[in-house]
C-alpha cells in the first residue's frame, strides 16, 4: 500500500518535476563541490610551494647550505627540539594567523568561496521551492474556484484530469461526483418541469367541463320543476363528468409512465385474444355509429407483451380511427411475423391526417383546427406511444387526407 502511495506521488506532474529539480539540484551542488575541492587544493598546492620558496629564499640569505635546506624541505620526522623552535618564534599552532601570512590568504579565499557557494545554492533551492508551493498554490485556488461554481450549480467548468498523479485521481473522483450532482439536479429540473406542465395542462383541461357544470346546475336550479330540462342538463352533466374522469385517469396513466412507475408484465399471448379485449368496449359503439370493426389474422399468432397495457394502447388507436370516420366506415386490424419483427395494423377509411397534423397527433392535448368538431381529449394517441415505446415498441403512422389512415405497432420478436 506504501509502495502504491509513492507511486502516486511519482505521478503527480509537478511533484514529478520538483524531484527532478531536486536530483539536478544535488547533482549540480555534488559537481560544485568536487570542483572546488580539486580548485582548493590546488590552490593549497601553490601557496604551499610559495612558502616553500619563500623559506628557501630566507635561509640561503642567511648563508645556510643548500643541501641542508634541501634536506630540510624532504624531511618528514618531526622532533621536540622543531616544535620548540616554531613555538618560541611564535608559528606555533595557537599562533596568530597573521604570523602565516600564506595560510590566512589561503583561509580567507576558502572561506569566501565556500560561504558564496552555500549561498548560490540556498538561493537557488529556495527558487525551486517557491516555483514548487506556487504552482501547488495556484493548482488549489483553481480547483477551489471550480468547486464553488459546482456548489452554486455551474457546472461549466472542470478540474484538471490530464495528469497523473494523487491530487488529479481527487480530482477525478469530484468531477464524477460534480457529473452525478449534475445529473439529479437536471432530471429534478425535468421533474419539475414535468409536473408544472402536468398540473396546467390538467388544469386548462379542466375548466371547460367545470364551467359546463357550473352553467347547467344554475340552469337545473333556476328551472327545478320543469322535468325535461332537469333531464336534458342532468344527461349532460353525466358527459362532462366522464369526460373529467377519462381525462383525469388517462393523466394518471401518462404520469405513471413517464415517471417510470408501471413496470410491464410480459408475457406470451394469443393475438387474437389481445385484439379482441382491445376493442371489446367499442364494438357496440361502432355499431350504433353504423360503423365496422373487422379483425384479420392468424388468431394461432403469439405476442410477448403486457396484455392489458398493450390492449388498452390498441383501443386508443381504434377509439381515435372511430372518431375520424364517418357512418359506414371500416376500422381493420391485421397482423403479421417476419423473422425479426411482429406487427400490428390498424387501418381505416376515414378522414385522414392533414401532412400539417401528422408529427403533431402524439403530443399531448393536441387538437387538429380540422378536428375540432370530434370527440377526444387529445389523451388517446399519446397513451399509446408511451405504453408501446416503454416496451421497447415503436409506433408509427401513415395517412392521406379522405382516404384513410394507418398505424403500425412494430415489436421486435425473439429470434
Amino acid at each position: 500500500m506504501e509502495r502504491g502511495v509513492y507511486m502516486s506521488l511519482y505521478q503527480d506532474r509537478q511533484i514529478k518535476g520538483f524531484l527532478l529539480f531536486l536530483t539536478l539540484f544535488a547533482l549540480l551542488f555534488v559537481g560544485t563541490a568536487t570542483v572546488l575541492t580539486i580548485y582548493q587544493v590546488n590552490d593549497a598546492e601553490v601557496l604551499w610551494l610559495k612558502h616553500d620558496e619563500a623559506v628557501s629564499s630566507s635561509l640561503l640569505e642567511q648563508g645556510v647550505p643548500k643541501e641542508v635546506v634541501a634536506v630540510a624541505f624532504t624531511n618528514t620526522d618531526i622532533s621536540d627540539d622543531g616544535r620548540s623552535l616554531l613555538a618560541a618564534a611564535g608559528l606555533g599552532k595557537q599562533s596568530e594567523s597573521s604570523m602565516r601570512p600564506y595560510f590566512n590568504q589561503f583561509q580567507r579565499s576558502a572561506f569566501c568561496t565556500m560561504l558564496c557557494t552555500v549561498l548560490f545554492f540556498l538561493f537557488v533551492l529556495a527558487i525551486g521551492i517557491f516555483i514548487f508551493f506556487w504552482k501547488r498554490k495556484r493548482l488549489y485556488q483553481q480547483a477551489d474556484k471550480i468547486l464553488l461554481n459546482y456548489i452554486n450549480g455551474d457546472y461549466s467548468c472542470h478540474l484538471p484530469q490530464n495528469y497523473e498523479g494523487a491530487i488529479y485521481q481527487v480530482f477525478s473522483s469530484i468531477e464524477q461526483l460534480a457529473t452525478m450532482l449534475q445529473s439529479k439536479n437536471e432530471t429534478e429540473r425535468k421533474a419539475k418541469e414535468f409536473l408544472k406542465d402536468t398540473i396546467s395542462d390538467i388544469s386548462h383541461q379542466l375548466k371547460t367541463p367545470l364551467a359546463a357544470l357550473t352553467m347547467y346546475q344554475e340552469i337545473i336550479e333556476s328551472e327545478p320543476e320543469n322535468a325535461e330540462t332537469v333531464k336534458q342538463f342532468a344527461a349532460k352533466m353525466g358527459i362532462s363528468l366522464k369526460r373529467m374522469e377519462q381525462l383525469i385517469l388517462s393523466m394518471l396513466k401518462i404520469t405513471r409512465l413517464d415517471t417510470g412507475n408501471i413496470i410491464f408484465e410480459k408475457k406470451s399471448c394469443r393475438v387474437s385474444e389481445l385484439i379482441a379485449h382491445s376493442v371489446n368496449d367499442l364494438t357496440t359503439r361502432a355499431k350504433s355509429e353504423s360503423k365496422q370493426i373487422q379483425i384479420d389474422g392468424d388468431g394461432e399468432q403469439q405476442l410477448i407483451c403486457d396484455m392489458e397495457w398493450t390492449g388498452e394502447a390498441i383501443g386508443n388507436i381504434v377509439k381515435n380511427a372511430l372518431d375520424h370516420t364517418q357512418a359506414g366506415g371500416i376500422v381493420r386490424i391485421t397482423w403479421e411475423r417476419t423473422p425479426a419483427m411482429f406487427r400490428i395494423f390498424i387501418s381505416d377509411n376515414g378522414n385522414g391526417i392533414v401532412p400539417e397534423d401528422i408529427y403533431h397527433i402524439f403530443k399531448r392535448f393536441y387538437r387538429s383546427k380540422h378536428s375540432l368538431d370530434t370527440q377526444g381529449i387529445g389523451l388517446g394517441l399519446p397513451l399509446a406511444k408511451s405504453i408501446i415505446e416503454g416496451q421497447n415498441g415503436v409506433i408509427s403512422v401513415q395517412s392521406e387526407v379522405g382516404k384513410g389512415t394507418l398505424f403500425t405497432l412494430s415489436f421486435l420478436t425473439d429470434l
